[in-house]
């Protein structure tokens, strides 16, 4: 009788939590009863079938092993990707060494937008005193003082000194691109020097997702440095 009630005690004693504890405490355990592997019996999620313990660790592994191979590609991925960026930013860098004006320089940037970075549109805001020639080159280029209204919209911009991404409102998009540019999802601003010095580049893309505030933003800020130095206002 004290036996079975000693059984029963320990029984009780014996919970899911103190026999989970009692294996990560002694991982060997299977080691030292090996047969016990053979004997234990594991639902399998997907079929209900009954599978032995080493064939259920094998699936986790196994299922374990999948997570990783997918989170190496999504890695590999965004390292190919950031090589790429980083050779068109090397290449666009090389090119605005080679400039001898303002003009090229800016010829160097729209090619560049346009091409190695895909944009849909693109314009250059440079903070200077207007020229007519230069407002006369085309969309892409527009020379205007810091302190014209026409700035106003992008106060809050100018001042974080930071590239910003996502959708744009209604008067920044009209000054931007024009007022029949509704196709415009999002866009990526890119301050040109600190705290915009030299002016700002504004790049918009169909895609409402195309830039959002959860994308990197490096390679916009290394790309902002770079003509913002280039184009800088002596």
């Amino acid at each position: 009788m004290s036996t079975v009630k000693e059984s029963q005690g320990i029984a009780e004693d014996l919970t899911e939590e103190s026999i989970s504890a009692y294996l990560q405490s002694h991982p060997d355990f299977f080691d030292r009863h090996h047969t016990l592997l053979t004997n234990l019996r594991v639902p399998h999620r997907t079929s209900g079938a009954a599978v032995s313990l080493v064939e259920r660790q094998v699936s986790v592994l196994r299922q374990k092993n999948n997570a990783l191979e997918r989170k190496l590609r999504d890695l590999v991925e965004v390292a190919r990707s950031n090589e790429a960026l980083a050779t068109k930013i090397h290449a666009v860098a090389t090119q605005l060494q080679a400039t001898r004006s303002r003009e090229d320089a800016v010829s160097v940037v729209e090619e560049a937008l346009h091409t190695a970075f895909s944009a849909d549109v693109a314009v250059l805001i440079l903070f200077d005193e207007p020229r007519s020639d230069e407002n006369e080159l085309g969309r892409f280029l527009r020379v205007i003082e810091r302190t014209d209204a026409a700035i106003a919209p992008f106060k809050t911009f100018l001042e974080a000194d930071a590239p910003r991404c996502g959708r744009i409102r209604d008067t920044q998009r009209d000054f931007l691109f024009g007022a029949d540019a509704l196709e415009i999802g999002s866009a990526a601003l890119v301050p040109l020097g600190p705290n915009c010095r030299v002016g700002f580049l504004a790049i918009g893309n169909r895609d409402a997702d195309y830039f959002h505030p959860g994308k990197s933003m490096d390679f916009l800020s290394r790309l902002g440095d770079l003509v913002g130095c280039a184009l800088r206002v002596d």
